[in-house]
């Protein structure tokens, strides 16, 4: 379907205020509604974007509606349907937004609702393209009924099967955003997460509630096609949607008992009281799963999703409790979780990390423009331990957003374990950027102001005689130089830094100092 398909369309009533050609003949992929300012993040290429325009008011300055439509532009939007309801009409500030950023811009009047132009689009992408007036609702009342009393109390795969079975119970499945199978009908085969979160972005699979974040989002996939209206099919997913909307509320309690826990962890005393603590893990379920591991993601410092982003990634680890909230100190667009793993392993490696690690890339490409970054500690035996679990996921966190490739500005990982941290450079990555470069800057000494050629290549020959483990031989022969040079280099670097390349500890000190630049 084409933007252009839409104007000509009398039951929608749209008014084209600005689009050429090459704009009106897009392909629709989807649609979206926001009243977002910056909706960039939550947006796919390709699809049409609907707002309220709640986001604007007549005070704002240009730059305002600018930055909308330049998200909207960056995101591969094709066109913007604007409410009139809100302000009588489309601010022309918008429009020529709109112009300048090659968007085209289309008004909704207040008797057409935005479900009516959703509605109109994916019966679309689903093939029925009859213009025959249609009734208000495909599913017959009884089913409806049956189905909305069932969508407050029962477990998803019920609700499912009941939902699907009037259409012969097809193999359908629930699936999350990241593939977790939440439900499948009884014809319905194992489906493996890999290829579960493959058939989240087929085209025929449906969101179940458009407005929850990436991360907590619930798709039916029917994997086999059906000869039933695509409107059905909607409205069997508005029930599931009433089903997810229940268990989100759910989500939302255990999050406030989840921040009290951390709260009582992250205490200023040395250590919280041991009944509080207790009470604590027995209010989000996690009294008897010690050990217990800790996990800090950090997000966009204004987006909301970080906390539905990790409780869809601990969603994925088998028997295993866990309890996610938000630090009291906590940075904007960080959250933080307690696991409770019940059984402590010896096989020297830790199956959650090694889980969320595999995941993580899956997770990450929901919302590719919002860099996941995410650290966890070593198993902490008791809960007296929590504390410093904390800190340690907290360390690996900052080392995970810090790390960079060779030669590259992109991080090796956007996860980072403890038991990661093996080696001075892997260690000294968890360290704040501030306090490397100071450190660098006061161990070097002059050498810091690598501006000055001779301080460079003293530097190099620093670098390549510590990595060669203090060889003069072998240090000259690497830089193609006499060793006497190399001596007459190192004996620079210990006047000017004020170290005894002969002594450990400070070949340690440097060796530290050059890895902090």
């Amino acid at each position: 379907m084409h933007v252009e398909d839409l104007l000509r369309l009398e039951s929608l009533d749209l008014t084209l205020l600005w689009g050429d050609r090459p704009q009106l003949t897009r392909e629709i992929t989807g649609v979206t509604a926001t009243d977002l300012e910056d909706p960039g993040r939550f947006l796919q290429r390709g699809e049409l974007v609907l707002s309220g325009l709640v986001w604007w008011a007549p005070a704002d300055d240009e730059a305002k509606a600018e930055r909308f439509v330049a998200a909207l532009e960056e995101a591969g939007a094709v066109a913007l349907l604007a409410g009139e309801e809100t302000h009588g009409g489309v601010p022309e500030v918008l429009v020529e937004a709109c112009r300048r950023h090659g968007i085209a811009i289309l008004s909704v009047p207040v008797h057409t609702s935005f479900r009516a132009v959703t509605d109109t689009v994916y019966l679309r992408q689903w093939g029925d393209l009859s213009r025959r007036p249609a009734a208000p609702y495909a599913l017959p009342e009884n089913v409806r009924a049956e189905l909305s009393r069932l969508a407050d109390g029962t477990d998803p795969d019920t609700l499912l099967t009941r939902s699907v079975a009037h259409l012969g119970t097809p193999p359908a499945y629930v699936l999350s955003a990241t593939g977790r199978t939440i439900a499948r009908t009884p014809t319905a085969p194992p489906l493996p997460v890999r290829r579960a979160a493959e058939a989240v972005t087929a085209t025929t699979t449906l969101s179940v509630d458009p407005d929850a974040s990436a991360y907590a989002q619930w798709h039916l996939h029917l994997p086999e096609p059906v000869g039933t209206p695509p409107r059905m099919l909607h409205e069997i997913a508005e029930v599931l949607a009433q089903h997810r909307r229940a268990s989100l509320r759910r989500e939302t309690a255990a999050r406030g008992r989840a921040t009290d826990l951390l709260a009582l962890i992250d205490t200023p005393s040395s250590a919280a009281a041991p009944a509080a603590l207790g009470r604590a893990l027995e209010a989000c379920g996690l009294a008897d799963q010690d050990p217990y591991t800790v996990i800090t993601v950090k997000g966009a410092a204004d987006n909301d999703g970080t906390v539905d982003a990790l409780t869809e990634a601990l969603h994925h680890l088998t028997d295993c409790g866990f309890a996610v909230g938000r630090l009291p100190t906590a940075e904007p667009g960080e959250a933080t979780a307690v696991i409770g793993t019940r059984t402590r392993t010896d096989s020297g490696t830790d199956p959650i990390a090694t889980t969320l690690k595999n995941l993580w890339p899956t997770l990450q490409s929901r919302n590719a423009k919002v860099p996941l970054h995410g650290g966890i500690s070593t198993p902490a035996a008791t809960p007296q331990t929590l504390k410093g679990a904390l800190k340690q996921a907290r360390y690996a966190l900052t080392a995970a957003s810090s790390r960079r490739a060779p030669g590259t500005e992109a991080p090796t990982s956007n996860l980072a374990a403890i038991e990661d941290l093996t080696t001075l450079d892997a260690l000294l990555t968890g360290i704040p950027a501030d306090v490397r470069t100071a450190f660098g800057i006061h161990a070097l000494g002059p050498l810091a102001d690598d501006t000055n050629p001779s301080h460079r290549m003293l530097l190099e020959t620093l670098d390549v005689f510590l990595t060669h483990n203090g060889s003069w031989a072998r240090t000259a022969e690497a830089l193609h130089l006499h060793v006497n040079t190399v001596h007459y280099r190192i004996q620079r670097v210990e006047m000017l830094t004020g170290r005894d390349l002969a002594r450990l500890d400070h070949k340690l000190d440097l060796k530290a100092a050059l890895l902090c630049r």
